[in-house]
């Protein structure tokens, strides 16, 4: 009997052991993003480009490169709202368009995260980086009462408008921002590198006073160089140093975590490439595609540091690294022939607009002992399916972070699927609001024009013209032969399944 007593607690410690060696063993997360960055940056992605990126090339011969993934905006704050929310942005209180510095959060405060999702098993959560995605600063006392339901129609006070500067107490710290969507760390830049306030916010508090002000830099420019705009700063600003910051704030974080018994996520948005194209001097002039390519190299180096950094501290084998861009490049036309660099790679278009190289970005993920590494995956996915599948990994059933639009691609990154199980279609929207939805190698764009910052932007149907535009991608890579006229099944079948999806209630799938 005492050796059976004793045997029976030798098991239910193993059994212990085991659940806390399961808990002990959950991956880390370093999700990597650029700003700005087109698919064909990347030089895996682009035979004979003249711009390397040989620590992202890295990455991708050691796990698993999409070919077929895309930002579910154009433009930044949206694509930025569905990373985190697992929800298409046009579901939010700002379905079209991108925040300012002075915006308010546009998270609402009910909605499910990634960073509370994977707190529910002990990770340790950090963003370092460009948030854009708003922070309730506090008005004055005077202007108190512009936060009044009665003042604030939909609480959209500095979401649809920025709040007045002048009006803001910026003693007080933001009482909305990363903290209460899930992060235990933050240290950030409230919006993009060329939009003021220019500034640090640690754990949601400033580091220095707004005590500074630029007249701006290049404004002449046409939002390219080391364009930003004028506005408050803090007294030791650099605009050059802010990607080396914002990579060392992210490699202490890392090492932090180093020793810790609890797993950990680290949301790395940076502000490379978006404007101002400021590379420091270890990089101007050492690329062939000017400032913008300069500014690449960078960040570029920037990821090898991150990768460094988790291989010194014996990190690599337990940790998930995820690399891609919250949009398409801002690339004209005129800088493609001047550098010969297809910044979009074989896309139409660029940053806003609704054609490939608008929403089509990288997409590499380095999973050690699960995705094979050096493989190719040519499924259909966007950015918002990081929900779905951290719920996955983590084993989450609760039903709580089931999202309208996000679906896992853990089975494809282990090479048990080939596509996102219930992701019928992928839906994009640009910065000027046209949608389009792609299915089975079609397209359906439901406007005329690029519907961003490409000319024509909104082109008006003649009588007995199409209304919008259908490309068979397949056949048709650069959407040049618009079929709407001659497929109208295709149209109708597209556009009626774009509705389904748009009045899918929360939590509802496709599966």
């Amino acid at each position: 009997m005492v050796f059976r007593i004793m045997g029976l607690i030798g098991l239910l410690f193993s059994v212990q052991c085991l659940l806390a060696q399961s808990k002990n063993t959950l991956p880390n997360i370093v999700y990597i993003l650029a700003d700005d960055l087109g698919f064909g940056d990347v030089s895996v992605n682009n035979p004979g480009s003249v711009l390397p990126t040989p620590n992202i090339d890295r990455l991708a011969a050691q796990g698993m490169r999409f070919t077929d993934a895309h930002t579910t905006s154009s433009v930044c704050t949206p694509s930025r709202y569905s990373i985190l929310t697992g929800r298409y942005p046009w579901r939010s209180r700002l379905p079209i368009g991108v925040l300012h510095g002075y915006s308010r959060t546009l998270i609402e405060p009910e909605l499910p995260t990634v960073a509370k999702l994977l707190k529910t098993k002990s990770y340790q959560t950090a963003v370092v980086g460009k948030w854009h995605l708003g922070l309730d600063w506090v008005p004055k006392e005077a202007y108190m009462d512009s936060l009044k339901p009665e003042n604030n129609k939909n609480n959209l006070y500095g979401i649809l408008s920025d709040m007045n500067p002048d009006q803001i107490d910026f003693s007080k710290g933001p009482t909305a921002g990363p903290k209460t969507q899930g992060f235990d760390y933050s240290f950030v830049l409230p919006a993009s590198l060329d939009m003021a306030p220019y500034c640090y916010l640690e754990n949601d508090k400033l580091t220095e006073p707004l005590s500074s002000y630029t007249k701006g830099n290049k404004l002449e420019s046409g939002y390219t160089g080391p364009f930003w705009r004028e506005g408050l700063m803090s007294p030791s600003f650099d605009f050059y140093d802010v990607l080396p910051f914002f990579t060392r704030k992210a490699n202490d974080f890392i090492r932090r975590q180093a020793g810790s018994k609890n797993p950990f996520f680290l949301y790395f948005p940076m502000p490379a490439p978006h404007t101002p194209w400021v590379p420091n001097k270890d990089y101007k002039g050492k690329s062939k595609v000017g400032e913008y390519g300069d500014y690449i190299l960078e960040m570029d180096a920037a990821v090898g540091q991150v990768l460094h950094v988790l291989d010194s501290m014996g990190l690599s084998k337990n940790t998930i690294v995820i690399f891609s861009s919250d949009n398409g490049p801002y690339w004209r036309d005129n800088f493609v022939e001047q550098f010969n660099h297809h910044a979009a790679g074989p896309f139409r278009g660029m940053k806003g607009d609704v054609f490939e190289g608008g929403h089509c970005v990288p997409l590499i993920v380095r999973y050690p002992g699960m995705a094979k590494a050096g493989t190719v995956s040519d499924a259909p996915t966007t950015l918002a399916n990081l929900m779905a599948t951290c719920a996955e990994l983590i084993g989450d059933q609760s039903g709580k972070f089931v999202t309208e639009d996000s679906y896992s691609i853990l089975p494809i990154l282990m090479g048990k699927a080939k596509l996102a199980e219930g992701q019928e279609a992928v839906v994009n929207i640009s910065s000027k609001g046209t949608l389009d939805i792609r299915k089975d190698g079609w397209k359906l764009i439901t406007k005329l024009g690029s519907g961003g910052f490409t000319v024509p932007v909104d082109v008006k149907a003649k009588p007995g013209e199409p209304i919008g535009q259908l490309y068979n991608l397949t056949e048709d890579i650069h959407e040049d032969h618009n079929l709407y006229a001659e497929r109208p099944e295709k149209v109708r079948e597209l556009m009626d399944l774009l509705k389904k999806i748009q009045k899918a209630p929360k939590g509802q799938t496709f599966k």
